[in-house]
């Protein structure tokens, strides 16, 4: 991709479109007694982006003071999404990603943190009877807590967690010439989106774009095989990478609405724009067929 033509970084913008679509999402404050704690209970809890295999998907959203949680300790916000209007199935798929990284980290606990729910999930079901039938209430914090009694005592839930309606899926691509730029300007994308209230990016830096049609069913969505740079030599004419392109990494966000997930893809491009070995952006989309809803790169930047 030749860009020695271009007047204003801007023009590196491909004038496509990333497809997003809609979701359901609950929020949560998660504390714990010392900072390690915390960062491991929120790092395995939302370390695998799963909503494309039917499994629950989250992030981190901002780190918390102590004066900023409800217990006064050092805390995370962390949103977890599921990609179908179903709180039952998202009910028991979240409660895998609490009982299994967050309960059995020591001194942790759960807090709801939603904004504006549609509904709630009584937490009491598949985290609560973790107690096996001696977990107990208790007004705690000024919020209606169970306490579930564990060896070393004890985790604390909010017995009803709210669940949102939101967007999932919106992305963008930097096309990329060294290793150097994959990384530090990916990082210095991440880290200015996460000035933004209420999104998420649950891959961090994907290495892995994806496409919905595939040859093997059973493992899900594959390999986006037109945008591999290793296959330009198989695929030919067909190769839609562009010249000079090493590299392309993905940067996934989810957000609790169109406007906050418009001005986090507006932050992270602005400052991959920064970087001369970025050498355009763009966006995965398959024709509007999978996505509910159609997010135009350019229009960003009006």
């Amino acid at each position: 991709m030749n860009t020695s033509h271009l007047k204003s970084p801007l023009d590196k913008i491909v004038d496509t479109y990333a497809e997003a679509f809609n979701g359901i999402c609950c929020r949560v404050i998660v504390t714990a007694d010392d900072e390690e704690t915390l960062k491991r209970a929120a790092y395995d809890a939302t370390s695998t982006p799963g909503t494309v295999i039917g499994r629950v998907e989250g992030g981190i959203e901002c780190w918390l003071t102590e004066d900023k949680t409800p217990d006064g300790r050092n805390g995370v916000i962390l949103q977890f999404w599921y990609d179908k209007e179903d709180p039952e199935r998202f009910e028991v798929e979240l409660s895998y990603r609490i009982r299994q990284d967050i309960l059995v980290k020591p001194f942790t606990s759960v807090f709801d943190a939603s904004i504006n729910p549609v509904g709630y999930i009584d937490t009491m079901k598949n985290v609560g009877h973790c107690g096996d039938g001696y977990e107990w209430k208790d007004e705690l914090y000024g919020r209606h807590m169970i306490v579930v009694p564990i060896a070393i005592p004890d985790f604390l839930i909010e017995q009803k967690l709210g669940y949102m309606k939101g967007i999932m899926g919106a992305n963008f691509w930097y096309f990329c010439n060294s290793k150097k730029d994959v990384l530090e300007g990916g990082r210095a994308a991440l880290k200015a989106i996460e000035a933004v209230e209420g999104v998420i990016t649950p891959f961090d830096i994907c290495s892995a774009a994806s496409k919905p049609e595939t040859n093997y069913p059973w493992i899900g969505p594959t390999t986006n095989h037109p945008y591999c740079p290793t296959l330009q030599h198989v695929l030919g004419a067909d190769s839609m990478v562009p010249e000079g392109v090493e590299y392309i990494p993905e940067i996934v966000l989810n957000g609790l609405d169109m406007e906050s997930l418009k001005k986090a893809m507006k932050i992270g491009i602005h400052v991959l724009l920064e970087y001369n070995g970025v050498l355009g952006i763009s966006a995965g989309n398959y024709g509007g067929q999978l996505g509910d809803y159609k997010i135009y790169l350019k229009e960003l930047f009006p």
